[in-house]
């Protein structure tokens, strides 16, 4: 028997092997560890106390959008990172405001808004109304503030006391669509754009083909805008109590009126009567204690997050037949897609599920967006179709936009409610090709060869555009809006004609589209829900549920553990934090996504309104 020993060099790389798996073992040890510590102190950690005379702090951070753009995993891990991308879903912020109303602990809300980075103006009005059911219930509203926007100011103005830093501002400076426009651009280097389109008005794919805007999409721009801006002005104005002309004349005339000021913001937005009084943190903490109840050199106070937290702990779901609300927010694209985005199969699945439960007897769809794919949008109608013919009553509620794409999932309802400053319209169609034989020629590169028909190659972009593509391009995109224009004939009991006139790719404000037959009443979200469950005869008391894609095990605890103070503080005691920058932005994500909606197609029809203001 023989035996053999190994070199020096194997028992080199033996004992780096046994010490980088004890090492690996000891990592996933000490992570395991560390959750299990997370969970009991989360679940330990238990719900605030609620004292009587309690103020809520409503200090939303980051954008206030309809759904999370981010799963409840990647919002923990970018919660325990320090990369949170801030946002805070209107329903919740709803949810917090009426039930503080009805709740006799809280005696006012302080209103916090220097966090909020994104607000549009039709859910400014939504959370606006609630906080004029806060005041109903004779309980008052307190912003203090170091500075506002105009779409916040537009939620501040229905408090009864605003307090702005003294150097602070409130700058209300009007609507604007300004867009970029690459046709010189492009033909300096030698690409061509393709735009085909229906309708005068549908200028979403303009700035590829000209170098300025067309008369026809300021002119309607000037219109909805306007009547957007003069909707703001009334609805500000009626708030603060002060003439709509002098309000519209300030704010045209703002240059000179901060050089009267000495350039001083602050006494400005006090002389206008935009706030009722300037005040340092200090001054507003000492104002609040005086009106409520001191808790050292504050006030007595809780948290908007704890305050949510709260009241949905171990809360049961109502029993009874339910109105089902599902959320299509963002861009229309094709297939599967996360929440943040419309995906043609996922949202029309959810829209299914709601069908096929017999607990749902109708269903609510909230929309946000300005459209995409003609497709996508379609499957998505189709299937609304399908849950009305089922016997299930269909309402849609428009929140910012509502426009192009936007408005083709809403035509299948029963009704249609927008906020008067909704954007919605814009019933177009257009599709852009672009051609890039002048571009290579000027480095050199020229396509030649044959092929076996007329079209065979046509969607070489190495090739000019051939007149039988253009043909085919041109059918594709007029049947599109025929077909745009004959489900809106349809759902709204007009003739294609009468579509086509008020249709052409226009964009409308909820109030014009009401006087033009496309939307049936002007509300929020409670109020769509309040007539999907009078359609469906349901009971006052009937439970609300939103469909959303089901969490699985680890979401739930992601949820549990990312939401949790007790757990956060403990990661950071352990210094167990992710690196920041790990996580990518959902805007690169959200590019992506729409870049993906051409990929195996060789042409798409578009719907989108690009009408966001500024």
């Amino acid at each position: 028997m023989s035996t053999s020993s190994h070199g020096p060099i194997y028992r080199l790389f033996r004992a780096l092997w046994d010490a980088l798996n004890f090492a690996r073992r000891l990592v996933f040890n000490l992570i395991f560890v560390a959750i299990v510590v997370a969970i009991l102190v989360s679940l330990s950690s238990g719900t605030r106390k609620i004292d009587a005379r309690t103020a809520l702090v409503l200090d939303p951070s980051g954008a206030v959008v309809e759904q999370y753009s981010v799963d409840p995993t990647g919002r923990a891990l970018a919660r325990l990172s320090g990369n949170e991308q801030a946002e805070v879903q209107l329903r919740d912020l709803l949810e917090a405001i009426d039930g503080a109303a009805a709740d006799a602990r809280i005696e006012r809300i302080v209103f916090v808004p220097d966090q909020i980075t994104s607000l549009g103006l039709a859910t400014a009005r939504e959370l606006g109304a609630a906080f004029e059911r806060f005041k109903a219930a004779g309980k008052e509203i307190v912003v203090v503030s170091t500075g506002m926007e105009q779409n916040v100011y537009l939620l501040a103005a229905h408090a009864n006391r605003i307090l702005l830093d003294p150097d602070g501002a409130v700058v209300l400076q009007g609507l604007s669509n300004y867009r970029s426009y690459y046709k010189d651009a492009l033909d300096k280097l030698g690409v061509q754009a393709h735009l085909i389109r229906v309708g005068t008005y549908k200028s979403a794919g303009e700035p590829y083909v000209l170098d300025h805007a067309s008369e026809a999409a300021k002119q309607a721009d000037a219109y909805w805008m306007g009547g957007i801006w003069q909707e703001y002005i009334d609805e500000v104005a009626g708030l603060r109590k002060i003439d709509a002309a002098a309000l519209s004349d300030d704010i045209n005339h703002f240059d000179q009126r901060v050089t009267a000021q000495h350039g001083d913001l602050a006494q400005l937005a006090l002389e206008q009567k935009l706030v009722d009084e300037l005040a340092t943190g200090a001054q507003a903490r000492a104002q609040l204690r005086a009106l409520g109840v001191a808790d050292g050199d504050s006030f007595r106070q809780i948290d908007f997050a704890d305050y949510l937290g709260s009241r949905q702990a171990g809360r049961l779901p109502r029993a009874g037949k339910a109105v089902a609300v599902v959320v299509a927010q963002g861009e229309i694209v094709p297939g599967e897609r996360p929440p943040g985005m419309i995906g043609g199969k996922s949202t029309a699945d959810l829209i299914r599920r709601a069908r096929e439960d017999a607990g749902v007897s109708a269903i609510v769809l909230r929309v946000d967006s300005p459209g995409g794919d003609a497709t996508a949008s379609e499957q998505i109608r189709r299937e609304l179709a399908q849950a009305r013919e089922a016997g299930k009553p269909v309402v849609v509620s428009m929140g910012d936009v509502a426009a192009s794409g936007g408005y083709w999932i809403s035509m299948a309802s029963d009704e249609i409610w927008a906020q008067p400053n909704t954007i919605t319209g814009s019933i177009g169609i257009f599709g852009l090709f672009v051609t890039i034989p002048d571009t290579l020629a000027r480095i050199g590169i020229n396509t030649d060869g044959v092929g076996t028909t007329p079209l065979a190659g046509a969607f070489d972009i190495r090739r000019p555009l051939s007149p039988q593509l253009e043909a085919v391009l041109a059918s594709v995109i007029g049947r599109g809006y025929a077909q745009f224009i004959g489900n809106v004939a349809k759902a709204r009991n007009k003739t294609p004609e009468e579509v086509d006139a008020i249709a052409q790719g226009r964009v409308w404000t909820g109030a014009q589209a009401k006087e033009r037959g496309l939307v049936d009443k002007l509300g929020g979200l409670d109020d769509a829900i309040a007539a999907a469950a009078a359609l469906a005869k349901l009971d006052k008391d009937h439970p609300v549920r939103y469909i959303e894609q089901p969490l699985s095990p680890w979401q739930r605890l992601a949820i549990t553990l990312g939401g949790s103070d007790a757990t956060l503080q403990f990661a950071r005691w352990s210094g167990l934090q992710l690196p920041p920058g790990l996580l990518g932005r959902h805007e690169m994500r959200e590019l992506s996504a729409i870049a993906e909606v051409l990929r195996g197609k060789r042409f798409a029809a578009w719907a989108h309104c690009l009408c966001e203001p500024h």
